[in-house]
């Protein structure tokens, strides 16, 4: 087996030289000729059944699509699982993920908080007929229904980059499911498959892709959760488009160097800013148990509190010249946001970040540069 910078390279392209093409090939058509009506049928059923084409007609762009297909097997392979799933959306993967619980008659799901405030809404309203319990990482297993369809974990979380123990979890899950968002540590940092994680879920809008230009999901899984999934992403038409998929495979090749690159950056840009009388609190793993054992680092994300309250947070961000204040994360450029106002408007007053926190997710700039525009943006208050 390669390396993981290796593989990150060359997976999902092994069959390019016997193709004669350089780069992967771009299908876009949205229907394929049918051998006959009867073979047509088949290969029909089969593929929204969940099943791969496995020698039949394609049929139709919203049941199998080879572009989407080469970025799942990549990212399958980056993730040590069976396959992989790929949606228009990070949001459009979970939504198939407890679509899937309910179609099962589990609608129940134990999540973790913090967690991304647009899955934290998606959950606490039940729009999706899913009912919830909030724990903390020691009380899952108190939380286990007979309903339970699965636990929800995100680590490092959202915006708090706070780690959860993948392994602890999933032992007290048991047979329940454990499904990982791994947004933040992407396959380069951390593999919850290896830890006992049975879904692994991306908003590929961000790191994978790395350029801020395309938005995806996928979800990385075992053979049983993988047809689930393409069935019900068959049905309700969530596939990632090609020309995106394209792109995310793309981005997996530099995924290795722009993460680490990026998570230099970021432990530089930590210690600065714990440094400075205006900033109260830097949220960012430092040593920790679960770096080297289960996160071989820390990443590039991070958060910290402004003293002032939510006035100086937000001035901060609005003074902030290099810096784009822009919401998202993972790309080549620095970007920082109010979770509290923005990504995590919609979440629980309770459970709501402070208003004084800002996330900051590293870009590739030299941490200099970043250092002096935060320097000059935090002198304003």
């Amino acid at each position: 087996m390669f390396q993981l910078d290796t593989r990150s390279v060359h997976a999902g392209r092994d069959d390019l030289t016997a193709l004669g093409v350089h780069v992967p090939p771009i299908d876009l058509s949205t229907t394929y000729p049918l051998p006959d009506v009867g073979r047509g049928g088949t290969s029909y059923d089969e593929l929204a059944q969940g099943n791969g084409p496995d020698g039949g007609s394609l049929v139709y762009q919203r049941l199998w699509n080879p572009t989407v297909a080469r970025f799942e097997t990549a990212l399958a392979e980056l993730e040590h699982t069976d396959g992989a799933v790929a949606f228009g959306s990070g949001m459009a993967a979970l939504t198939a993920c407890l679509l899937a619980t309910v179609a099962a008659g589990r609608p129940h799901v134990v999540a973790v908080r913090p967690i991304y405030g647009g899955s934290d809404h998606l959950l606490s309203t039940g729009l999706l007929g899913t009912t919830v319990s909030w724990a903390r990482p020691s009380d899952v297993a108190a939380e286990i229904r007979t309903d339970t369809g699965f636990v929800i974990v995100e680590t490092p979380a959202n915006p708090t980059v706070e780690l959860v123990d993948i392994a602890a979890v999933a032992r007290q899950a048991g047979d329940v499911p454990v499904l990982v968002d791994n947004t933040f540590a992407t396959p380069i940092l951390q593999q919850p498959a290896r830890h006992g994680a049975s879904l692994v879920m991306h908003s590929a809008t961000k790191y994978l892709g790395g350029h801020g230009d395309v938005m995806g999901g996928v979800v990385a899984a075992g053979v049983e959760w993988i047809a689930r999934l393409r069935q019900i992403r068959a049905v309700t038409g969530g596939l990632l488009h090609p020309l995106a998929a394209y792109e995310l495979h793309r981005g997996l090749q530099t995924l290795p160097v722009r993460v680490r690159a990026q998570q230099a950056t970021a432990m530089k840009v930590a210690d600065w800013l714990s440094a400075q009388p205006a900033v109260e609190q830097v949220y960012y793993p430092g040593p920790h148990e679960l770096i080297g054992r289960q996160q071989s680092g820390p990443g590039a994300v991070l958060a910290f509190t402004v003293a002032g309250g939510y006035e100086a947070a937000a001035r901060v961000a609005a003074s902030l010249q290099l810096i784009t204040h822009a919401v998202s994360l993972g790309g080549v450029d620095t970007l920082i946001q109010h979770p509290a106002a923005l990504t995590h408007r919609l979440v629980t007053p309770e459970a709501k970040p402070p208003t004084n926190l800002l996330r900051l997710s590293l870009g590739l700039e030299d941490p200099e540069d970043l250092t002096a525009d935060l320097a000059q943006a935090l002198a304003q208050v």
